[in-house]
């Protein structure tokens, strides 16, 4: 079982995949049917190197066989994917159908900036927020990915005589990094020339993990920040993480406090009172990216009849808004170990003095996906690093908003 414990500071992750026809068996399936899940597939990569097909296990344990060519993708309803999969192939001319969602992630953070031709995906076949499945089959997409919770969508695209691979965001317990590492396992089996990504990011990602788990493990319960997820805010939600989502997993794994970890509301359905927060009085408050709400909206009480001036994370300006980096950075996501080293710098800064976010970002796009990001250097110049003696060839990325996205994003209140 891996540590829960893991570092996200990352903006933006390129996904350059190319196919191979040799068959790669899905990985993260149960311990106790490893053994068998080995065997068949042997048998699988015999028999897929005669018709150039190629068969996996999914997230839904479904057993998917492959075109032998996968030019055209759509990703449903699993919103951080098209970033993950962009950055683990290093392009997204693939990408041909998004959700509105993910589009207006990649819009308004750094995906767009990395891959302008995500930009062209289509998000029609998604109509008031329902996928229409003629829309869809109008894209002609060799693969289609769908959450592995929505077995009635997998099911209509299987009737529809889709080639269909189920992504799942739950089955890891709201654990963003193990999640992320899944999402990479499974890319990996779909696109292996490209595995070694997925081998690279758990390794980051565990060192992160080390790096933690080794300055906080001995704060004792009263030196521990309570921390307070404002998932959602408008005139009418006031919406925070309860034990079963996301921000759970971020303060556990920093050794925080979640203030909401006594509500049981499962995702977005943990709405609160002020009565509520104000009892909590959390030490800091960070803003996920699904909400328009910044900290100078909680300084300036500007949002609704809500008066946050004695709460102590405002009195205090330890508001943040989240980073916005290749995806809304609150789920798990291709930037997943940096957010977790920009959350534990954030509420532990004496104990992080020594970590550099840019530093930290541009090693971590070096050593995963390969790519050195730099204010100042074009697309074309390829220089050269030496990594683990082996000599590699870096794409280097011009990135100016890298600072700005991971920054320390509190606002001051207005004066």
């Amino acid at each position: 079982m891996r540590k829960t414990k893991r570092n996200l500071t990352a903006a933006v992750l390129v996904f350059a995949a190319t196919l191979s026809a040799t068959p790669v068996f899905a990985a993260k399936e149960k311990e106790e049917s490893t053994s068998k899940v080995n065997t068949e597939s042997i048998s699988k990569e015999a028999s897929a190197k005669d018709d150039g097909e190629r068969t996996i296990i999914d997230h839904a344990g479904n057993e998917v066989t492959l075109p032998e060519e996968i030019n055209r993708i759509v990703v449903t309803d699993t919103l951080p994917l098209p970033s993950v999969l962009s950055l683990y192939l290093d392009s997204a001319e693939k990408l041909v159908g998004i959700s509105p969602v993910s589009m207006s992630a990649a819009k308004a953070g750094l995906l767009g900036e990395l891959y302008p031709e995500i930009l062209d995906a289509d998000t029609s076949f998604f109509e008031n927020n329902e996928l229409n499945i003629e829309s869809l089959l109008a894209l002609e997409p060799d693969l289609v990915f769908y959450n592995a919770q929505n077995k009635e969508l997998g099911e209509s695209l299987a009737s529809a005589g889709l080639t269909a691979v189920a992504v799942s965001v739950t089955k890891w317990d709201y654990n963003a990094a193990d999640t992320f590492d899944a999402w990479m396992d499974l890319l990996a089996d779909i696109f292996p020339e490209e595995k070694e990504k997925a081998e690279a990011a758990k390794e980051y990602g565990e060192k992160v993990e080390e790096e933690i788990q080794d300055k906080t493990d001995e704060l004792k319960d009263e030196e521990k920040k309570n921390v307070f997820f404002l998932f959602n805010y408008s005139d009418t939600a006031l919406v925070t993480s309860g034990k079963n989502f996301w921000g759970q997993y971020w303060c556990d794994a920093i050794n925080a406090v979640n203030v909401g970890e006594e509500i049981e509301a499962e995702r977005s359905n943990a709405s609160v009172n002020m009565e509520q927060v104000y009892s909590w009085d959390p030490k800091i408050i960070f803003i996920s990216n699904f909400t328009k709400a910044m900290p100078e909206d909680l300084y300036n009480n500007t949002i609704g009849d809500n008066d946050w001036s004695s709460v102590s994370a405002v009195k205090n300006e330890q508001v943040y808004k989240m980073p916005l980096g290749a995806y809304r950075s609150f789920t798990p996501g291709a930037d997943t170990p940096m957010t977790l080293m920009w959350l534990a710098k954030t509420v532990y800064p004496d104990l992080f003095e020594d970590v550099d976010m840019t530093e930290e970002v541009e090693n971590y796009y070096k050593e995963v996906y390969n790519i050195e990001l730099t204010d100042d250097l074009t697309y074309e110049e390829v220089p050269v690093q030496t990594i683990g003696r082996q000599e590699k060839e870096l794409r280097r990325k011009k990135i100016p908003m890298m600072t700005m996205v991971w920054g320390n994003l509190g606002t001051k209140p207005v004066t």
